[in-house]
């Protein structure tokens, strides 16, 4: 398949349901589950359903959505990573997951900018955001590196947790006074 976006080391592409296993995988990491969210997902028939559901579905209503990211040199697949229009935010976000096998290798950063880079120059989006849970450091120090700062902590519909949300550069930072 085509990639969407490609990168020094990556290739980013849409998804397809012959991704299902791979998602499966992801999905069901102890880490994926601590910080992002357990879809429930444990066999490929219902990661098929979820990935029809959530990214497939994200790709046809918004022309946009998460994306398999693939080492370039072999084309295995790595872990997500894309723009995410979520009920509650009003900004898209920018969301990754990477296999923890992959982690300390820059593929996350890279990606992310690739994806923000994307939504802000292709999509002409205004901005892009993020949300993270408040424990996952690890993240939070990627979002920190990618440029945007923490503004303040959210809750979002269907989401029990409270997130944090990182912002742009220049974008008002609550408790801010405005400029005169």
């Amino acid at each position: 398949m085509t990639p969407v976006i490609e990168t020094e080391r990556l290739a980013l592409r849409r998804a397809t349901l012959a991704d299902a296993p791979f998602l499966l995988d992801l999905w069901n990491q102890p880490s994926y589950i601590q910080h992002i969210r357990d879809w429930g997902a444990r066999t490929v028939a219902q990661a098929e359903a979820l990935l029809q559901e959530r990214i497939l579905a994200s790709y046809r209503l918004n022309g946009f959505g998460q994306f398999v990211v693939t080492l370039k040199a072999g084309g295995a697949p790595i872990g997500l990573c894309g723009l995410i229009r979520r009920a509650g935010l009003e900004d898209v976000d920018v969301g990754y997951a990477f296999l923890p096998q992959h982690w300390g290798n820059g593929y996350a950063l890279e990606a992310a900018q690739a994806c923000v880079r994307y939504g802000l120059t292709t999509l002409g989006l205004r901005r892009v955001v993020a949300i993270v849970s408040p424990g996952n450091e690890r993240s939070i120090r990627l979002l920190e590196k990618l440029g945007l700062r923490y503004e303040k902590t959210i809750t979002l519909p269907g989401i029990d947790e409270a997130l944090k949300l990182f912002t742009p550069p220049g974008a008002p930072v609550a408790g801010d006074a405005p400029a005169t």
